[in-house]
């Protein structure tokens, strides 16, 4: 126990790191971290340099992981399984995929380019963006390991689920046909030798880094603000428990906006230092990562109307429903 706690404080947390900001914020700077420009700046430097290493040191790995499961590799996995069983084995084969939702859909064009049952699809494209390795180690470096376990867990049941319902309602004629150039994400992957998978997944990781860095910042400042700046009284009095609503209005807040789960961190964090339920600041997390605004609009270009209407009323609902789990047993998870 004793170790797993120093890993947990020390390694995920980063426990050590924000003594270190705490010392150079009070000695050099001189400015007390209690004070709201002290925390603030505690809080920026801190949670930047924790993301960045952890998202660094992520990303590598699982990109050295996705090395072995290129596209081509991936629907031939896919194509030996049906029903619950195909939308299972997709879900988890969508926590070792790209990180968002935008990088998620030209992979599923190409799944369904293939022939590849529906609601195998769709079960990939909710799990790909919203449930991952890194998630579960970046939610467990704040949160602790039950909540990020069970985040993904209930993740995964939303993708299957999802898929599972999509493929009862025969709703193949719903998918456009897109012939438009997609990105050709790691193809050439699955015959690599082991330093073309470490340079494969040094490049990756790079790339990503520069794609995503933006939003960590944009996220860290909006923590920073919520946690130093924004009374504790007028957040809870939207989204606290006394808000029966709350989960709802989380997830219509989180929707419309585009992030991933790195850029998103900073904000739950903040949330959950302000006393915001557990759940919903989860269902703010999944309601960005798997139904932003910009993904929905790429979507709708292989997805018609009726069943993007479905895809996104499944994934509401469910996102939605794992909110108030999350709040009713919350004082089990900490």
């Amino acid at each position: 126990m004793d170790i797993f706690k120093f890993f947990s404080d020390q390694i995920l947390g980063m426990k050590w790191l924000s003594d270190l900001i705490t010392l150079f914020v009070e000695n050099l700077l001189g400015l007390n971290v209690s004070s709201r420009l002290g925390g603030s700046i505690q809080f920026f430097i801190y949670d930047t340099i924790k993301i960045f290493l952890l998202l660094s040191v992520l990303i590598f790995l699982i990109s050295y992981i996705q090395s072995y499961f290129p596209p081509e590799r991936t629907k031939k996995i896919l194509t030996k399984f049906k029903g619950i069983s195909g939308a299972t084995v997709s879900a988890l084969l969508g926590t070792v995929t790209p990180f968002c939702s935008c990088s998620s859909i030209p992979i599923f064009i190409g799944f369904s380019n293939a022939g590849l049952p529906l609601g195998i699809t769709f079960s990939f494209l909710i799990s790909s963006p919203m449930v991952d390795i890194a998630s579960l180690l970046l939610l467990a470096s704040f949160f602790g390991m039950k909540i990020s376990i069970l985040y993904v867990i209930l993740g995964l049941v939303i993708a299957i689920a999802g898929g599972t319902i999509i493929s009862k309602l025969n709703m193949e004629s719903e998918i456009r046909t897109y012939n438009e150039e997609t990105r050709d994400l790691y193809s050439e992957s699955e015959n690599f030798n082991q330093k073309q998978r470490l340079d494969y997944a040094w490049n990756d990781t790079k790339i990503i880094v520069k794609n995503v860095y933006k939003y960590v910042l944009i996220g860290v400042g909006i923590g920073s603000l919520i946690h130093n700046w924004i009374p504790q009284e007028a957040i809870l009095a939207i989204l606290g428990n006394n808000n029966p609503f709350s989960v709802i209005i989380a997830a219509i807040i989180g929707i419309p906006m585009y992030a991933d789960i790195f850029g998103t961190i900073p904000i739950a964090e903040a949330l959950f230092m302000a006393g915001v339920p557990i759940g919903t600041i989860l269902t703010f997390m999944m309601g960005v990562t798997a139904l932003s605004l910009p993904s929905i609009i790429m979507l709708s270009k292989v997805v018609k109307p009726k069943l993007l209407t479905i895809f996104i009323a499944i994934v509401t609902i469910g996102i939605i429903i794992t909110g108030y789990v999350f709040n009713t047993f919350q004082y089990l998870l900490i």
